[in-house]
């Protein structure tokens, strides 16, 4: 008995050594890691592995549609971002926000379009004053059918006193990528593309909401009558981009989460939700051709982003890190409307989740405006 409980007692003693060397080897490494994180201190990209679900055979309109998707550029996309951060947050009604704008559309120009603004009135809540707020669009005509168009959006200003790199330099920078691309001369579009960077996301949809309610009336009218000029094309689906980068789980975890994916929503409870899940699953089958790394969800609860003002005129969804309302509403996003915002704050893997956010639009776009480099069949 004595000799039984002599060698219970030797176990143990062994057992508790080992879980303590567990202890102090392991925790202070994990420890370590957690406070690099909460340092905001530059990682190595820890991710690169490619999970999209891919293997399909391509036709060749889908081999013409990834010459023009194998354009888009990462260090351009990244570059982007960082020119947008200069300006810090770019919260609406501030110089920062002005300079952001014209500095957009400086952009735009560079690359051969001509730009337009939208001129509007924003009311803060609780003030009786009105004051003039602006945002800035440019076109992509269409060579065949140039009065019929897709928009794709990206809200431009931000808030919360850091950079607002993910929300939502990240969404307009992945607009202007596309812009870029689909700028060049040998690259030609059936039918058109707007770029539209809105102002006033941040306090209600402003921007978009002026937009819809300016331009919406214009819709294929074509103007002087018999020049093919159409101002506003008649619109045929609305595609948003907002915080594309930050997909690390929920708890928040300090690495990306091992099954970050692009996030495509559309709204069931809108009047064009039919229209609108047909979008969504064109996106999604987009993403599985194009899309080099990452893989794409669908659901149907969008909201609290531009494409809301459009959801109930014609085929609309978004493009985020996360759902909005389940994951991004419940914190999933620790750096959202923080000084954390930063674009130090993100790892190249990161970036890169927001760089397939632009392969699968411009794919599915690619797709539906029948894009392609010019001589190529």
């Amino acid at each position: 008995m004595l000799h039984c409980l002599s060698f219970s007692l030797a176990f143990l003693g062994r057992f508790f050594v080992i879980v303590l060397s567990v202890v102090v080897l392991v925790v202070p490494t994990l420890l370590s890691a957690q406070n690099r994180g909460s340092g905001q201190q530059a990682r190595p990209d820890d991710r690169r592995v490619t999970r999209v679900l891919g293997g399909l055979e391509m036709t060749a309109a889908d081999s013409a549609v990834k010459t023009v998707v194998d354009r888009l550029d990462f260090d351009s996309y990244k570059e982007i971002i960082r020119g947008l951060t200069e300006f810090g947050d770019r919260e609406q009604g501030t110089e920062r926000n002005r300079q952001a704008i014209d500095w957009i559309e400086a952009q735009l120009r560079s690359w051969g379009y001509e730009t337009a603004r939208i001129y509007y009135e924003y009311t803060p809540r609780g003030a009786t004053e009105a004051y003039p707020r602006e945002e800035v669009y440019a076109t992509k005509v269409g060579s065949e059918v140039p009065g019929e168009m897709y928009i794709i959006g990206g809200h431009m200003d931000g808030r919360g006193g850091g950079e607002a790199a993910n929300d939502n330099g990240s969404g307009t920078a992945l607009v202007m990528e596309i812009a870029r691309v689909l700028a060049s001369s040998d690259v030609r579009t059936a039918r058109s593309v707007r770029f539209a960077l809105w102002n006033n996301e941040e306090t209600g949809l402003n921007g978009s909401r002026a937009y819809v309610e300016q331009r919406s009336p214009l819709q294929g009218i074509e103007e002087p009558a018999g020049s093919g000029r159409y101002p506003e094309p008649t619109w045929l689906g609305m595609i948003q981009h907002d915080m594309m980068l930050w997909d690390h789980g929920n708890p928040v975890t300090f690495n990306q989460a091992l099954d970050a994916d692009v996030d495509i929503e559309f709204q069931l409870a809108s009047e064009k939700a039919d229209e609108s899940a047909v979008l969504a699953l064109k996106l999604l089958n987009a993403n599985r051709m194009f899309a080099t790394d990452y893989p794409a969800a669908m659901s149907n609860a969008m909201s609290n982003t531009d494409s809301g003002s459009f959801q109930d005129l014609v085929a609309s969804v978004s493009l985020r890190e996360n759902r909005r309302l389940y994951e991004t509403g419940n914190r999933a996003n620790p750096h959202w409307h923080q000084p954390t915002d930063l674009f130090v704050t993100f790892s190249d893997a990161d970036f890169r989740l927001g760089f397939n956010a632009a392969q699968t639009t411009l794919g599915a776009v690619a797709r539906l405006v029948d894009a392609r480099i010019v001589g190529e069949r």
